[in-house]
C-alpha cells in the first residue's frame, strides 16, 4: 500500500455489522490485514463482565502453561527455534485441543520433575552418607580407633591413668555446608565449653542442588563427647547450622557393609536418573519444534477476543456491532477480508460495513516504510500530527541530515559514519533476524538510514568547508599568492591573509568550497567564523520562512481564511521585512563589496541595530570626484583615504527602505493581536442577534398556534422553521465564546511569534557554534597527537611510537568527535526541528492510528 508523506491518510469511520457465528473469522482476518482500528463501544463495562471474559481467562492459563514449557526449555539450554512461520489463528473448537495438549505436555513435565527432584534428593542423601562412611573410615583407619578417642579424652580433659573401661565417649558425624564451617566450630567450643572434639575434612566433589540444580560445597564432621547432655546440645547446634546427620555404626565391618550398600543403591539411582533425564529431553525436544507456532496461536486467539469485547451484542439479530476507523483507501480490502471470513466461517449472511458520518476528530495515519519511518518517529517523539495537518516529515527528510551536517562538516568524520550507516544497511536483514535486545544497539540499527544520511550530508559539508581531520585538500590550486604555489606552502610558519594584496583577482575563487590556504593562516577563525555565521543566519530564516509558508497551506486546506489573511499574513511580512532583510543584506555586501573595498564594507549586525534605532550615518563624496563612498568599488584610487566606515550606508534611499520595512514589519503586530479577537466578537454578536431575531419570530408563532381551536397539537414538540432555519435549543457541542479567553490567547500567539523570531533566529547560531566546536577539536587531536608524533627523529623506536600514538588518535576521535559531538550535534538538530521550524505551522494535537494487527504479535517468546 502506497501513500502520502506529505498528509496523513484520509480516514473514515465504519460500522461493521457481524453475524454471530462469523464474527470471529472475520475479526481474524482483519487482524491479518492490519489496517482496522476498533472503538470500544462497551467502556463502562468492567473487563470481568464482558461477553468472551471467560475465553479470555482461557487464554490465560493457555498462555501461563506455554510460559511453563518455555522455562522448561530455557533450563536444558534448547534454543527456540527463530521462524518465519506465521500461522493463522485457530477456530474456536480447536482451543479445546490446543488446551488438552498443553494440559498433557504439562503435567508431564511437572510429574517428571517432581520425580527428578524426588530421585536428587534421594541422590545427594546417599552421596552424602557415603562420604561421611568414607571420611569416617578413614579418620579411624589413620589414627586408629583407640588413639582417635584417646585423642578425645586427651582433648576433654582426662588424664592417662583414667581407666579407659569406664569411659563411654560418644560420636555423631553428618555434613555442613562448607561456608558455615568456621561459625559451626566456634559455636561448638563456645556453646560445650571446650568439652567436644570436632574433626572436619571438606568433600572433593561439587554436589547438586535436587531443586536449583545448583552446585554446592560441603564438609564432612564427626564430634566425640561424653554424655546425653552434651549430646543434646550438639545435635541442637547442628540443627540450627542446617547441618544434616547421618548414622554412622562404630564397629568398622558395619561401616564397610553399610559403605558397600549404599553405593549399590547410588549406581540404580544414577541410572533411573538418566532415563528419567531422557524421557524429559524427549518430551521437550518434542515441544521446541511447535512452541512457537502455539505461542502466536494463543496470542492471536486472545487478541480476537479482546476485540470482540469491545464490540455491542444485538440479541434480535444474533449479530455484533463493531465501529472502528479506517483508511478510505483501503476500504475494499477491509472489505474483502469481511467477505473471505464470512467464507471460511461457512455463515450465508454476509457482513456489512457501512460508512458513517461523524465529527469526532479521526486519528492520524502515515504509510512510512523502512527508511521514511525513523523521520517521522522524530516528528512523533514531538508530537502526534493533528488529522490532515502538514507533516514536517517530508521535510525532515533532507533538513535533518543538512542541518546536522553543517555542524559535523568533515570529511574524514562523515566517511566514517558514512561507511557505519552503509554496513548496518547492507546487514539489515541479518541483524533484524537476531532480534537484538540491547537498547543501544536497537537505537543504531533502527537509525541506519538517518546514519547514512547524515554522514553523506557530512562529506557535502566537509567539501565546502575543505576540511578533513583538521587539514585541507588542494583539488583546484589556490588564487592566493604568494603563499601557495603548486600545491605547496612555502617554508614559514603563520601568515595574514590579505585580500586587498594577496588574492589574484583574474584566476578566481575556489571552485569547490574554502580555499586551501585559509587552513594554516593566523587569521583563518575571523574568516570562518564570519563565513559560518552568515551561513547559519541565513539557513534559519529560510527553514523558519518555510515554516511559515506551510502554515498557509494548513489554512488553505481546513478553509481557515480569517486566519490566512490575520495570522500569516502579518506573520509573513514581520518574518520578512526584518530578518529576510537580514538576509538580503548578506548577499547584498558579498556581491557588492570586493577585496579593494575592504575600509567601507558594511558591519550588518551594527546595520541592522541602527535599523531599529533610527539612527544613520550619511553618505558623502569622496573629495575630488563625483563619487560617493558606497560606490568605493568603482573608484580604486587611495582607497586608504575614502571618508567612509563600516556604519555608513551603502546604497540608495537605505534609510527610507529601511524606516518603511521597520514601521511595516513593527504593525503587522497589533494587527496579529488585535483583528482575529475582534472579528470573532463581530461574527458571534452578528450570530446570537440573528437568534434572538428568530427566537421573537417562533414565540409569536407558537402563541398563534394556542390561539388556534384544534388543541391537539403538541406544542412541546413543535420545531418552527423560519427562512429556512429550525429553531432548537442551543446545540450541546457548541462552544461558549468567550472573549476575554480568545484575546488572551491570540496575545500569547502573538507574543511568542514576535519574540520567538528573535530568539529562534539567534538559536540557529548553534550551527556556527557547534561547527567551530568541531573544527577545533578536530585540531587540537591532529596537533597534540599525531603532528607532535610525526615530528619525533628517533631511529626504529618512531615507528612503534607512530602505531601506539594513532591508535590513540583513532579511539579518541571515535569517542570524542564521532560518538560524543555526533550525539551533541544530533540533539541540537533536533531541537532546531522540533522547536524553530514545528512551531511556526505544526500542532501536533492528534492521535496516532493503532491498528488491530496480529503483526505486532509474531514475537517467539512471551513476557512474564
Amino acid at each position: 500500500m502506497s501513500g502520502s508523506l506529505f498528509r496523513s491518510e484520509e480516514m473514515s469511520l465504519c460500522q461493521i455489522f457481524l453475524q454471530s457465528e462469523a464474527a470471529y473469522a472475520c475479526i481474524s482476518q482483519l487482524g491479518e490485514l492490519g489496517l482496522v482500528q476498533f472503538k470500544d463501544l462497551n467502556p463502562d463495562v468492567n473487563a470481568f463482565q464482558r461477553k468472551f471474559v471467560s475465553e479470555i481467562l482461557r487464554c490465560d492459563e493457555m498462555e501461563r502453561r506455554l510460559r511453563y514449557i518455555e522455562k522448561e526449555l530455557k533450563k536444558e539450554e534448547l534454543k527456540i527455534p527463530d521462524t518465519d512461520e506465521n500461522p493463522t489463528a485457530p477456530a474456536p473448537k480447536e482451543m479445546i485441543d490446543l488446551e488438552a495438549t498443553f494440559e498433557k505436555i504439562e503435567s508431564e513435565l511437572r510429574e517428571v520433575n517432581t520425580n527428578a527432584e524426588a530421585l536428587k534428593r534421594n541422590f545427594l542423601e546417599l552421596s552424602e552418607l557415603k562420604e561421611v562412611l568414607k571420611k569416617t573410615q578413614v579418620f579411624f583407619q589413620e589414627h586408629g580407633q583407640h588413639n582417635i578417642i584417646g585423642d578425645a579424652q586427651h582433648a576433654l580433659g582426662q588424664g592417662e591413668d583414667t581407666q579407659t573401661g569406664n569411659i563411654q565417649l560418644g560420636f555423631v558425624a553428618g555434613v555442613i555446608p562448607r561456608e558455615r564451617m568456621p561459625a559451626f566450630e566456634r559455636m561448638l567450643w563456645f556453646a560445650c565449653r571446650g568439652n567436644v572434639f570436632l574433626r572436619y575434612e571438606e568433600i572433593p566433589q561439587v554436589l547438586e542442588d535436587p531443586v536449583t540444580g545448583d552446585g554446592i560445597h560441603k564438609s564432612v564432621f564427626i564430634i566425640f563427647f561424653q554424655g546425653d547432655q552434651l549430646k543434646s546440645r550438639v545435635r541442637k547446634i547442628c540443627e540450627g547450622f542446617k547441618a544434616t546427620l547421618y548414622p554412622c555404626p562404630e564397629n568398622p565391618q558395619e561401616r564397610n557393609e553399610m559403605l558397600n550398600g549404599v553405593s549399590t543403591r547410588l549406581e540404580d539411582l544414577k541410572t533411573v536418573l538418566n532415563q528419567t533425564k531422557d524421557h524429559r529431553n524427549r518430551v521437550l525436544v518434542g515441544v521446541q519444534k511447535e512452541i512457537t507456532a502455539w505461542i502466536i496461536k494463543v496470542k492471536k486467539i486472545k487478541a480476537i477476543y479482546h476485540t470482540l469485547n469491545m464490540c455491542n451484542f444485538d440479541l434480535s439479530h444474533n449479530s455484533l456491532i463493531a465501529e472502528c476507523w479506517c483508511p478510505v483507501m483501503a476500504l475494499e480490502d477491509v472489505q474483502r477480508g469481511l467477505k473471505h471470513g464470512t467464507e471460511l466461517s461457512g455463515s450465508t449472511v454476509p457482513c456489512i460495513l457501512h460508512r458513517m458520518d461523524t465529527k469526532e476528530t479521526p486519528p492520524t495515519y502515515f504509510i512510512t516504510n523502512k527508511f521514511t519511518v525513523v523521520f517521522q518517529d522524530i516528528v512523533d517523539a514531538y508530537g502526534i500530527a493533528t488529522y490532515q495537518e502538514v507533516n514536517p516529515a517530508l521535510y525532515t527528510i533532507i533538513s535533518f541530515p543538512f542541518l546536522f551536517a553543517v555542524m559535523f562538516g568533515d570529511v574524514g568524520h562523515g566517511t566514517i559514519m558514512f561507511l557505519f550507516g552503509l554496513c548496518l544497511v547492507l546487514m539489515e536483514k541479518k541483524l533484524i533476524s537476531m532480534k537484538v535486545k540491547d537498547e543501544i544497539a536497537l537505537t543504531f540499527i533502527n537509525g541506519r538510514y538517518i546514519i547514512l544520511m547524515m554522514g553523506a550530508f557530512s562529506m557535502y559539508t566537509g567539501l565546502i568547508y575543505n576540511d578533513i581531520f583538521s587539514k585541507s585538500l588542494n583539488l583546484f590550486g589556490s588564487s592566493w599568492y604568494p603563499y601557495y604555489k603548486n600545491t605547496t606552502f612555502e617554508v614559514q610558519k603563520s601568515f595574514v591573509l590579505d585580500p586587498g594584496t594577496m588574492y589574484d583577482t583574474e584566476k578566481g575563487p575556489y571552485p569547490l568550497g574554502l580555499d586551501p590556504i585559509w587552513q594554516p593562516a593566523t587569521n583563518k577563525i575571523t574568516f570562518t567564523n564570519s563565513f559560518k555565521m552568515k551561513l547559519s543566519v541565513i539557513l534559519g530564516i529560510s527553514q523558519m520562512t518555510l515554516g511559515v509558508l506551510l502554515s498557509l497551506v494548513n489554512h488553505v486546506y481546513f478553509k481557515r481564511t480569517l486566519e490566512a489573511l490575520v495570522e500569516f499574513v502579518p506573520s509573513l511580512l514581520f518574518l520578512l521585512c526584518l530578518f529576510g532583510y537580514l538576509v538580503g543584506l548578506v548577499f547584498y555586501k558579498w556581491f557588492l563589496f570586493n577585496q579593494k573595498c575592504t575600509q567601507c564594507a558594511p558591519s550588518l549586525l551594527i546595520h541592522f541595530i541602527n535599523m531599529f534605532l533610527m539612527k544613520y550615518q550619511p553618505v558623502t563624496e569622496i573629495p575630488g570626484t563625483n563619487t560617493t563612498t558606497f560606490e568605493c568599488i568603482k573608484y580604486d584610487k587611495d582607497l586608504e583615504k575614502l571618508p567612509c566606515s563600516s556604519q555608513t550606508v551603502f546604497f540608495d534611499n537605505q534609510q527610507m527602505i529601511q524606516t518603511i520595512l521597520l514601521v511595516t514589519g513593527v504593525l503587522m503586530a497589533p494587527i496579529m493581536l488585535c483583528v482575529k479577537p475582534f472579528v470573532l466578537r463581530s461574527k458571534h454578536n452578528a450570530k446570537e442577534r440573528r437568534k434572538q431575531g428568530l427566537g421573537a419570530v417562533s414565540e409569536r408563532a407558537l402563541i398563534s398556534q394556542e390561539e388556534m381551536p384544534d388543541n391537539s397539537v403538541n406544542h412541546k414538540d413543535v420545531d418552527v422553521e423560519v427562512e429556512g432555519h429550525a429553531v432548537h435549543d442551543k446545540p450541546e457541542d457548541e462552544v461558549e465564546f468567550e472573549f476575554g479567553e480568545v484575546f488572551i490567547h491570540q496575545a500569547i500567539h502573538t507574543i511568542e511569534f514576535c519574540l520567538g523570531c528573535i530568539s529562534h533566529t539567534a538559536s540557529y547560531l548553534r550551527l556556527w557554534a557547534l561547527s567551530l566546536a568541531h573544527a577545533q577539536l578536530s585540531e587540537v587531536l591532529w596537533t597534540m597527537l599525531l603532528r607532535l608524533s610525526l615530528k619525533m627523529d628517533i631511529p626504529y623506536g618512531g615507528s612503534v611510537i607512530i602505531f601506539f600514538v594513532f591508535g590513540a588518535f583513532a579511539c579518541i576521535t571515535i569517542a570524542v568527535l564521532l560518538v560524543m559531538e555526533g550525539l551533541s550535534a544530533f540533539l541540537h538538530t533536533l531541537r532546531l526541528h522540533w522547536v524553530e521550524f514545528n512551531s511556526k505551522f505544526y500542532s501536533g494535537q492528534g492521535y496516532g492510528f493503532i491498528p488491530f494487527s496480529f503483526k505486532s504479535l509474531m514475537e517467539p517468546t512471551l513476557d512474564d
